[in-house]
C-alpha cells in the first residue's frame, strides 16, 4: 500500500474564511498547493487529521432518507424541492443539515442531528415503532475540491401523520417548494431518466436515497448499526 501524503497543521494557510466556508491552501510539498473548500476550522480540517481521527470523526452534516410506511399503503419515500444556491435551482432533495454544535454533544450526534432536521423541515416526528438507524456514519461529496462530508440516516416512519407535512420551519437562507412522495416504481423512473419529475438534475445524495429506497435496503434494519 503507498504511503499517504502527509499534510501539516503548519503547512496549511486559511486563504478565504467566512462564517460559512472557508478555502485552505494544503502546501503538500514544496511550491505544491493544493486548494481545499471546507467548513472547518484550521485545526480541524480533514487533510491533517491522523489516520485515528479521520477514522472516528464526525461529519459536517447529516442527510435523511425518510420512508413512509404505512400499514396497509404502498411504501413512499419523501422528498422535497429545496432552493441550492450553487445550483441555481430547486432540486430534488432530502431532509439534510450541519450537525450542531448541541447535537455534538448529544450521545448520538447522527440521529439527534436527523430526527432535528426532518422536524424543521418536514414537521414529522418519529412515534413509538418508528425506526432511526445509521446507513452510513460519513461520506465525501466531492473530495476532489472540498472536504465536506455527510452521514446518511434512514428514518422509517409507520403512522405518520401526512397533515403535519410543513416547510415552515425553514431557516436563515433555506427555501422550499413543496413535497414529494415517491412509490418504488416513481423513485425508478427517477434513477432510470437521472432528472426528477421537472427534468432537472439532483444531487448525489438525493440518488444515494434513491438508490436505497428502490433496493428496499430500507426494510433491513439488523444490517445497519444506530
Amino acid at each position: 500500500m503507498a504511503e499517504r501524503q502527509k499534510i501539516n497543521r503548519e503547512d496549511v494557510e486559511m486563504v478565504f474564511d467566512s462564517p460559512y466556508i472557508r478555502v485552505a491552501d494544503l502546501q503538500y510539498a514544496p511550491g505544491r498547493h493544493y486548494y481545499d473548500a471546507t467548513r472547518r476550522t484550521t485545526d480541524d480540517l480533514t487533510a491533517t487529521k491522523s489516520d485515528e481521527e479521520f477514522r472516528t470523526m464526525l461529519p459536517d452534516a447529516v442527510s435523511c432518507i425518510v420512508v413512509l410506511d404505512t400499514p396497509g399503503e404502498e411504501p413512499k419515500l419523501l422528498l422535497s424541492y429545496e432552493f441550492r444556491y450553487p445550483a441555481g435551482q430547486f432540486l430534488l432533495s432530502v431532509p439534510a443539515g450541519l450537525i450542531d454544535k448541541e447535537d455534538r454533544a448529544k450521545k448520538n450526534p447522527l440521529l439527534t442531528t436527523a430526527l432535528r432536521e426532518i422536524k424543521e423541515e418536514t414537521g414529522l416526528e418519529t412515534a413509538a415503532g418508528d425506526v432511526v438507524f445509521t446507513v452510513n456514519s460519513l461520506l465525501f461529496s466531492s473530495p476532489g475540491m472540498t472536504d465536506e462530508s455527510n452521514a446518511l440516516v434512514c428514518v422509517v416512519l409507520h403512522s405518520a401523520d401526512l397533515s403535519a407535512l410543513s416547510q415552515e420551519g425553514a431557516v436563515g437562507s433555506e427555501l422550499f417548494d413543496g413535497f414529494v412522495l415517491l412509490t418504488r416504481e416513481d423513485a425508478m423512473e427517477a434513477l432510470r431518466k437521472g432528472r426528477d419529475a421537472r427534468g432537472n438534475f439532483y444531487s448525489i445524495y438525493t440518488w444515494a436515497a434513491l438508490m436505497f429506497f428502490v433496493s428496499d435496503m430500507w426494510k433491513e434494519t439488523d444490517t445497519f448499526h444506530s
